[in-house]
């Protein structure tokens, strides 16, 4: 059975997205250098009902960084009447969570959905990861997500919501990929499946699960499957062994200091 397809955004919805990140940037003072989608429709398991998780890196003009005191370094406009939910990093602040490898920034940098691309910030960012992004780090952020997801959602129910299934099945995934391959993972479920080894029978589970998931509603609930709770338990087991041993990196600092400077310095006031 084929993958199931990662989700695309509809023409007008794109645009309305672009418009939407102009206003941001007229309203805030900021230039957006890089903004794509995040939650359900990047990982590939959108519902009919899925909003739009908007999420973008910013930087301030220049003078914005020359001050004695730091400002707030997160805008948050929450979700819209068009179910656009919109949230952004500034630039300093990107940069910091990238020297801790955070898990969220290098799925933000992979999306397969793109809004906004200077060319620049994100790519840099992806060359430097190859080397800097610490294996480790990652490995134990998706086994919390796996396992909290599964002892919460999942475990001693007979029924849960397709949603939660995913989600659970999703960091999972991840860490096999990050077992089997000497890269980071990509964000889409689908293209994940395509690089690791899954039973036949497992494969098939996960995108009928997927398949369903995409024609109801998102709070639609689904019998629990004990092939698949299985081999979540045995992923799971996998996954710790896999973190015990993980690698662990470090980006420069210096590195990450003169990305910031050229782009700071070449922002106008």
């Amino acid at each position: 059975m084929a993958e199931a397809a990662t989700s695309h955004v509809a023409p007008e919805m794109r645009a309305a997205i672009t418009q939407r990140l102009a206003d941001v940037e007229a309203r805030h003072g900021v230039r957006v250098l890089y903004a794509i989608e995040s939650g359900s429709r990047a990982w590939g398991f959108p519902s009919p009902d899925s909003d739009y998780d908007v999420r973008f890196l910013y930087v301030h003009p220049r003078d914005w960084y020359l001050s004695v005191n730091e400002a707030r370094d997160v805008i948050e406009e929450g979700v819209d009447a068009m179910d656009f939910d919109v949230a952004g990093w500034d630039l300093r602040k990107t940069l910091r969570l990238f020297l801790k490898a955070n898990p969220a920034l290098w799925e933000w940098l992979v999306s397969p959905i793109t809004y906004r691309d200077d060319g620049m910030l994100a790519r840099r960012l992806r060359e430097i990861a190859k080397s800097g992004y610490s294996p480790k780090a990652l490995a134990y952020h998706y086994l919390h997500i796996a396992d909290s997801n599964e002892r919460k959602d999942i475990s001693k129910k007979a029924t849960v919501k397709a949603k939660k299934y995913v989600y659970a099945l999703r960091p999972l995934l991840a860490l096999e990929w990050l077992a089997a391959h000497d890269t980071l993972p990509p964000m889409a479920m689908p293209e994940i499946m395509q690089g690791v080894e899954l039973p036949d029978d497992v494969r098939a589970a996960i995108v009928a699960l997927v398949e369903h998931k995409a024609s109801t509603p998102e709070g639609a609930p689904v019998d629990r499957n004990p092939l698949l709770d299985e081999w979540m338990d045995e992923s799971l087991e996998r996954g710790r062994a896999f973190g015990d041993r993980a690698p662990v990196r470090k980006t420069d600092k210096q590195e990450l200091d003169a990305l910031f400077r050229e782009i700071v310095l070449s922002a106008s006031n």
